[in-house]
């Protein structure tokens, strides 16, 4: 085959790898166009007006949508550009880089969807011209006809059910030993147990708990002089995707010490992080987030639960929280509620550091002052999620995040990076599970006399998993390294976060497929990964959040 997957890596300088940039330089100036569209629709006085970036949704969120297609294209041709440095860039990582291009280039000529019924095309953004301008670029127009072909896709499938693999190596030994090390873990001490917990309903064995705090997992960015490992974040996003990958609960305890301890570590008193620190690090403490409150979801400015401060310089909580996970194990809660009555919006809100008694089955919230209740949920089980009920709970002097009172949403805005990119590193976990298993399913389930991975449909369906997952990889693998170099990145991770949670959710739902009718079984682990995928797109800020997000923010930076 004359561009096959055989001798894609073989082109002359690299010129595969420079094709992927020069059709990144030309979709980058289809985002331009595309913002330029939007900022006329939606900004007045180079500013964005609400009411119009309101009525013209959809198109701030398009808007989002090309941007975050166009930037997970850089990143994967940056990391086929390091490959072909480091003299890996084989046959399976070109075919990967070609069939991305040539997909996502499709999409941002002809649709990209934002939901399953919902696709954003360039003639309803007025971006008819600027569409046609990218479709005669010369590298855009090779991908388009030589990217995400039939026989590429054929040629793909077949080296990964031949034992081929696509190169995930960071480039970095500590980094690779840490994916090698947790993959193992996952492996033997997470995966045999997660389906048999999950369909109990029950909490992560506290024995799996304990081997996790023993590996680092609770402090991994939590500096060394507080008793963590202070990896920062790409250590943090290998780690929660190995753990997510057997099961995301496993991944997922993690995201409250991460929170808790950004917060500590940004905003805390010396006292603060000399107390907590250590103890969240080490694993002997359990924390857990409790921002949401019935009625408010992402609209944290409407937020009522309220704390009186005592004589005493402590607080008296009262008010109702929900979609609390992990809540009756935990020992800390970073607890978001207003304290100064007579304010509205996001004034008023302060962070208390709450410590709690443990609860257990028996008694979940046997603290003074506080009740709860489970709220039963189609997956992400192992922590549980509850409602609670404050009425006058008590929360000891010295508990005030930084001993500053009105500023609980500046504090947690700060956190948000960090858990958006490990809400995306989860999301990679999830999503290559479910292209292991179909993988598997599809080369042991034979019909008509055949393994069905022989069928185009079923492999072109792997195929296209195996791409996503890499391209969405490298979307969160760059967005934690821009965090770790200092630089804000509340875009990058909003973007990270979006396709990162699409693609899971996509590769959970097209892996049950392949399964068939074996897949609607509860017995097979599929029908876990699926019910697991599917809270991606919604918690830490739904996918309509994520885009709003990315698309005001990027308005809001100047050309």
């Amino acid at each position: 085959m004359a561009d096959g997957i055989g001798n894609m890596a073989d082109l002359p300088g690299g010129e595969l790898v420079a094709r992927a940039h020069a059709a990144v330089g030309a979709a980058r100036a289809f985002s331009a166009a595309a913002k330029a569209a939007t900022e006329a629709r939606v900004m007045h006085d180079g500013r964005v007006d609400a009411g119009a970036a309101d009525r013209d949704q959809r198109m701030v969120h398009g808007f989002a949508w090309i941007v975050t297609t166009v930037e997970a294209m850089a990143a994967a041709a940056a990391w086929a550009d390091g490959l072909r440095h480091r003299g890996t860039l084989a046959a399976g990582e070109a075919a990967v880089l070609a069939i991305g291009f040539g997909e996502y280039l499709h999409q941002l000529l002809g649709g990209i969807p934002m939901s399953q019924n919902e696709m954003v095309r360039p003639a309803e953004l007025g971006l008819g011209a600027a569409a046609a301008t990218l479709a005669r670029d010369p590298a855009v127009e090779w991908f388009l006809e030589h990217g995400n072909t039939a026989e590429r896709r054929a040629d793909l499938v077949r080296h990964l059910r031949d034992g081929g693999e696509i190169d995930e190596a960071l480039g970095d030994e500590t980094l690779d030993m840490i994916r090698d090390q947790f993959r193992r873990f996952a492996d033997e001490r997470v995966l045999p147990g997660a389906h048999g917990w999950h369909l109990a309903d029950q909490l992560i064995p506290d024995a799996v708990v304990g081997e996790m705090a023993e590996m680092g997992v609770f402090g991994i960015c939590i500096a060394p002089e507080h008793g963590g490992l202070g990896l920062g974040k790409l250590a943090m996003c290998v780690v929660s995707e190995e753990l997510s990958r057997a099961w995301i609960a496993a991944g997922s305890l993690g995201t409250r010490s991460e929170i808790a301890g950004e917060l500590i570590s940004e905003s805390g008193t010396p006292e603060q992080k000399a107390t907590w620190l250590p103890r969240i690090a080490s694993g002997e403490v359990l924390p857990t987030a409790v921002f949401t409150e019935p009625d408010t979801g992402s609209d944290l400015g409407r937020l009522r639960t309220r704390a009186v401060r005592e004589a005493d310089g402590g607080w008296r909580v009262t008010g109702n929280k929900t979609w609390i996970t992990h809540a009756a194990r935990s020992d800390l809660m970073t607890l978001l509620v207003r304290t100064e009555p007579d304010t509205d919006g996001y004034e008023g809100l302060s962070m208390l550091l709450a410590a709690k008694l443990r609860g257990s089955d028996a008694d979940p919230f046997p603290a003074d002052g506080m009740k709860g209740g489970e709220i039963p949920v189609l997956g992400y089980r192992g922590m549980k999620e509850y409602e609670i009920s404050f009425e006058g709970f008590a929360v000891a002097p010295g508990s005030l995040l930084g001993e500053a009172p009105g500023r609980g949403f500046k504090q947690l805005m700060r956190t948000f990076e960090g858990a958006r990119i490990q809400t995306a590193a989860r999301a990679l976990g999830v999503a290559r599970r479910a292209y292991e298993l179909g993988l598997r399913y599809a080369l042991d389930r034979r019909q008509f006399a055949r393994p069905i991975v022989e069928f185009p449909r079923v492999a072109d369906k792997l195929a296209m998993m195996m791409t996503e997952f890499v391209f969405a990889r490298e979307l969160t693998y760059a967005s934690a390294r821009q965090k770790d170099s200092g630089k804000r990145c509340d875009i990058e991770a909003g973007m990270a976060k979006l396709l990162a949670a699409r693609v899971a959710w996509s590769n959970a739902d097209t892996s049950l497929q392949i399964h068939g009718g074996n897949g609607y079984a509860l017995e097979y682990e599929i029908s876990r990964v699926l019910c697991d995928a599917r809270i991606l797109n919604i918690f830490e800020g739904a996918a309509e959040i994520q885009a709003q997000v990315i698309g005001r923010g990027m308005l809001a930076q100047r050309n």
